[in-house]
C-alpha cells in the first residue's frame, strides 16, 4: 500500500504508547497529523514488543524505535502484510563514540591504573596505542560506518565484514561475512557491531578467538549473544586474548556473581552506548525523513527484511 506522491493523508500517524513530544514535532514538521492508532495509517512505537497493540487494516507502516527487532519477533509480532521500519543506523554516531571509548578504555588499561589517588605501581605496563592498529568491525553498517573516521583518526587501520562484502568508505578491507575467521586472524581488536541472527549467534566462541592475538580486545556494543560468554571467559582468564569491553551482556543483565565482574582486564557498561534519555531526540530526524519518503513514495530508510529478523 503506497501512497499517491504529495498524499498528505498519508501522514495520519499515532506515536504510541505516548505521544513523545520530539516525535510529535517530527510529524508535524512533516506536514502529518497526530491521531489515536483507530485512525493513523502509520505508527510509530517507542519501545518493546511489551503491550503492542493489535493493529487496524489502516496501518501501512510502523516504525520502531529500537535497532534490535530480535525480541519482536520473538513475541510474533511482525507481519508480511505491511512496511515495517526500525532504527538501524539512526543512533549510529553516538553508538560509534561509546565503542571507541570502550576500546580506548581497553587498550590504555584505564580500569586497572585509574585510582582515586595516585597509584603508580598499580599501571599495567601492557599499555597499548591504536595507532598502527588494525581493528575489525563485524557488522559494519551505520554504527561501524561513523566508526570508521573516528579509528583512523586515531592512527588505526579498519577492517570491515559486511553481510555483502561492498566496500566500506575509509576502511582498509571489506569482506563478505563468509570471510570473518579471515578477517580475525588479521585483527588487533574486534568491535561487534551486527545485528542478532541465527548465523551471528555466539559468531565469538571458543574457535574463533583462537585466531585473535593475546592483546587482542573486544567490544561488543551490538547483542550479548553474539558472544559465547563461558568461551569469553575462558580466553580472558587463560590469557589468549587481552579483554573484553561489553556494553550489552548474554544474559542481559548479567547475574551480580557473574565472573566477569571479577576480572580486571573486563569493562563493562550497563547497555548505554544509546542512551534512552536520547533516544527519541536522536530518531526524530530519521523519522522526518521516512515520513517524506513515505509521502512522495520513495524507498524508505531502515525497512526491515521479513524473515531475516532485522
Amino acid at each position: 500500500m503506497i501512497p499517491t506522491p504529495g498524499d498528505a493523508a498519508a501522514l495520519r500517524v499515532a506515536v504510541e504508547p505516548t505521544r513523545d513530544p520530539h516525535l510529535v514535532a517530527a510529524v508535524e514538521g512533516a506536514g502529518g497529523s497526530v491521531l489515536s492508532l483507530d485512525e493513523a495509517r502509520v505508527l510509530v512505537w517507542i519501545g518493546g514488543p511489551e503491550g503492542f497493540p493489535t493493529l487496524p487494516e489502516r496501518v501501512e507502516w510502523v516504525a520502531l524505535s529500537t535497532a534490535g527487532i530480535e525480541h519482536f519477533v520473538a513475541a510474533g509480532v511482525l507481519d508480511d502484510r505491511r512496511t515495517w521500519t526500525n532504527a538501524s543506523g539512526f543512533y549510529a554516531r553516538g553508538v560509534a563514540e561509546h565503542a571507541l571509548a570502550l576500546l580506548l578504555a581497553g587498550t590504555r588499561q584505564v580500569v586497572r591504573s585509574a585510582h582515586t589517588r595516585w597509584a603508580k605501581d598499580a599501571v599495567d605496563p601492557a599499555v597499548r596505542t591504536l595507532r598502527g592498529a588494525s581493528v575489525a568491525i563485524i557488522g559494519a553498517g551505520g554504527i561501524g560506518r561513523e566508526l570508521v573516521p573516528l579509528l583512523t583518526a586515531c592512527g588505526a587501520r579498519t577492517l570491515a565484514v559486511t553481510r555483502s562484502g561492498r566496500p566500506v568508505e575509509g576502511a582498509a578491507l571489506t569482506a563478505p561475512a563468509e570471510q570473518t575467521d579471515e578477517v580475525l586472524a588479521q585483527a588487533d581488536h574486534v568491535v561487534l557491531a551486527a545485528p542478532d541472527t541465527p548465523e551471528t549467534r555466539h559468531l565469538i566462541n571458543d574457535r574463533t578467538l583462537a585466531l585473535l592475538r593475546p592483546h587482542s580486545w573486544i567490544v561488543n556494543v551490538a547483542r550479548g549473544p553474539l558472544i559465547d560468554q563461558a568461551a569469553l571467559y575462558r580466553a580472558l582468564t587463560g590469557g589468549l586474548i587481552g579483554g573484553a569491553a561489553l556494553d550489552v551482556t548474554d544474559p542481559e543483565p548479567p547475574a551480580p556473581d557473574d565472573p566477569l565482574f571479577g576480572l580486571d582486564n573486563v569493562v563493562i557498561t550497563p547497555h548505554v552506548a544509546n542512551p534512552a534519555g536520547r533516544l527519541t531526540e536522536e530518531m526524530a530526524g530519521p523519522l522526518a525523513e521516512n515520513l517524506r519518503r513515505f509521502v512522495d513514495g520513495e524507498d524508505l530508510l531502515s525497512v526491515v527484511e521479513y524473515g531475516r529478523g532485522y
